[in-house]
């Protein structure tokens, strides 16, 4: 095997790159992760450095790592702030680290890509050297796995360490639409979601679902503004540029959703999510004003009611959110990976990870009572 590092994603071939690709997961192709590069949304300069791995037999691509240098820990949904706290209060530098991920995407998917075949332990351990051997020479702290798949996870159990977080998501149990899904819950709980749902018809609020071929400019640039907005108002500047979203829409609409909401013919908010073979990954969502229950139908509602219709098993509707246990949506386990090449503060944060995980498998256990089943 041959292991070449590249600074962008134009120094791999598409074909190659999304030949290893699987599920249709829509964050890991060559276009998405080149989008973020050619768009500016991810540099040097945002703090997010391309340095991915490639892994050759001969001439033939047989693996590949997202990667990249990280000078901070934003955008990244798996808080590691209190280790550089720690880090800088004993005098050494944290930053820069390694992060395999995805940027802005906590979705669990591939972070290793492999051919179908390959000896995925023997690549996974040679790409771990390599990084090693470039930490070691370079200062670099650390390397953190984000959001692998649950295979993947089980992969990298031995080498690295595991942290457990919790997201909720919703599952297809063979409902036939979304009255069949409600008949589920308790009286109660059926109840208070058709009562959202009516509630939003009767602020004179009407929804349309565009899939990526069919969103027009304008509605585009409705969309980001909306999604803008949702930053700008935590006193924030937004993760993604305009360009982003707009090559995504000429390099694979297929796999895009848009959910506009509409009253008196103006657009009043907008949610962007992905499609993969079976899951539907909710992303992005933005308004101006408040409308009583508009975020639950635009970001769930209508999500749940196109997995219904399309016959997808999961809805994986991003971090946090203890508001979706009510709606159905239930606690599972995601995890990272770490390796910290410091000695000492690998043991601290090992202990820290095994306290950690005790109360994460209380949290887990408590929201489950909480779902709205009968």
């Amino acid at each position: 095997m041959i292991i070449k590092q590249i600074n962008s994603m134009t120094e791999v071939d598409a074909v190659c790159w999304n030949g290893l690709v699987q599920d249709k997961d829509p964050f890991v192709p060559h276009e998405f992760l080149l989008a973020l590069e050619q768009s500016g949304s991810v540099c040097r300069e945002t703090g997010w450095t391309p340095q991915h791995l490639l892994v050759f037999e001969q001439q033939e691509l047989i693996g590949a790592m997202p990667l990249y240098l990280k000078t901070h820990s934003r955008g990244e949904y798996v808080f590691d702030q209190q280790w550089a706290d720690a880090y800088y209060q004993s005098g050494r530098d944290y930053y820069p680290k390694w992060v395999n991920a995805i940027p802005f995407t906590p979705c669990s998917g591939q972070r290793f890509l492999l051919k179908n075949g390959a000896d995925q332990a023997t690549i996974i351990s040679a790409c771990f050297e390599h990084i090693k051997q470039l930490s070691e020479l370079n200062n670099i702290s650390s390397l953190h796995c984000l959001f692998p798949s649950p295979t993947q996870t089980n992969l990298l159990a031995d080498q690295l360490l595991l942290r457990e977080g919790i997201q909720f998501q919703w599952f297809n149990h063979g409902y036939t639409d979304f009255a069949d899904y409600l008949q589920t819950f308790t009286s109660r709980q059926r109840k208070k979601i058709n009562k959202e749902r009516r509630k939003v018809q009767e602020q004179g609020i009407s929804l349309d679902r565009v899939s990526g071929l069919d969103i027009s400019e304008q509605q585009w640039q409705v969309f980001f503004a909306f999604y803008e907005m949702t930053y700008l108002k935590r006193g924030q500047s937004a993760y993604l540029t305009i360009e982003f979203f707009q090559q995504l829409a000429q390099t694979m609409p297929e796999q895009i959703l848009l959910v506009l909401a509409r009253k008196d013919n103006r657009y009043v908010g907008a949610a962007l999510s992905f499609i993969g073979a079976q899951t539907l990954y909710g992303r992005y969502w933005g308004c101006y004003d408040e409308y009583h229950s508009l975020h639950f139908e635009t970001c769930y509602y209508q999500g749940l009611e196109y997995c219904l219709e399309h016959g997808l098993q999961r809805f994986d509707s991003g971090a946090q959110g203890e508001h979706k246990i009510s709606r159905g949506f239930e606690p599972i386990s995601t995890y990272s990976a770490h390796w910290i090449q410091n000695s000492h503060f690998a043991k601290l944060i090992a202990d820290f990870l095994q306290r950690e995980q005790e109360l994460i498998q209380e949290y887990k256990q408590d929201c489950t009572r909480q779902l709205p089943f009968k």
